[in-house]
């Protein structure tokens, strides 16, 4: 095997190689012996592990390591599931190894996405689970539009014709949320903010001013720094599919709003834990 791909031998072992890696990407192949397709995606994936090393390859033998295989719904082999702060964020069955390096490449924290590594324990930051098409935001300036908030490699979101914004974010599946990320300036950062959830469709200005939103934020200069985090009412945010936030001012009047960062920080509603998994059929060592 090339490259620096870990081999999980045991179902023992897995949780902690998922613990280990922090707030890295992990990809797991999960594989058998006897499967063609495997043996041939085996030194791509090993390739892969060389060409990105900040993203952390396991491969599981299916045989071997019964009990992780069942509990994270394997069911065709090879199947490469992603997982971040240890918990399950894409997966891909077969043996496509184009598309498997464009997953990875989506989902690095670092790559394109540019997602910073502010984040609390048991959740991360969701830019990789953004869905950019089903993204929108009014009044943003022509030059300088939400692409460049969603994203931490240069540019800022700017409001046009006057300060408020309205940003509608969706994910691709669904997230709880624990807190927002809005890096500004002090001098036209926003300061008053309304965050609604799973709404069925865009809101316009009018709607936003008078609509109840989930939560309110009055935001100071220090909340806008970059490396703070808006601590959002977690049991409010158990369930969301896409998220509106209404900027209704800035902190000093300016005439326009700037945004350099905008993300969120969650996990995903579809979780495993392994603690929790039962056996439902056989023992191990029994073939499937």
């Amino acid at each position: 095997m090339t490259g620096t791909v870990r081999m999980v031998t045991e179902d023992s072992q897995f949780q902690p190689e998922l613990a280990n890696a922090g707030t890295k990407l992990v990809v797991v192949d999960y594989y058998a012996t006897w499967c063609g397709p495997c043996r041939r995606i085996a030194p791509v994936y090993g390739e892969l592990s060389l060409k990105y090393p900040n993203v952390v390859f396991l491969k599981v033998d299916v045989d071997q390591c019964q009990e992780t295989a069942q509990s994270q719904g394997v069911t065709a082999m090879p199947t490469f599931i992603f997982y971040k702060n240890k918990v399950k964020v894409d997966e891909m069955k077969g043996a496509d190894a184009a598309a498997l390096e464009e997953k990875i490449k989506r989902l690095m924290g670092d790559g394109e996405e540019g997602a910073d590594e502010v984040t609390v324990k048991g959740h991360m930051d969701l830019a990789s689970m953004i869905n950019k098409s089903g993204c929108e935001c009014l009044n943003e300036s022509d030059e300088h539009t939400l692409s460049h908030a969603l994203t931490t490699k240069g540019g800022y979101l700017e409001s046009d014709c006057d300060e408020q914004l309205l940003i509608s974010v969706e994910f691709t599946q669904s997230v709880k949320l624990h807190s927002l990320k809005l890096y500004a300036p002090e001098e036209n950062g926003p300061k008053m903010v309304k965050i609604f959830q799973n709404v069925p469709r865009a809101l316009d200005f009018d709607q936003a001013e008078s609509n109840e939103a989930v939560q309110i934020l009055e935001l100071t200069p220090a909340d806008l720094k970059e490396g703070t985090l808006i601590p959002l009412r977690y049991v409010k945010f158990q369930n969301v599919g896409n998220v509106t936030v209404f900027i209704k001012d800035n902190q000093t009047g300016a005439e326009t709003t700037q945004i350099d960062y905008i993300g969120f920080v969650g996990s995903p509603l579809d979780t495993t834990n392994m603690s929790e998994f039962k056996r439902v059929a056989g023992k191990k060592g029994e073939s499937h």
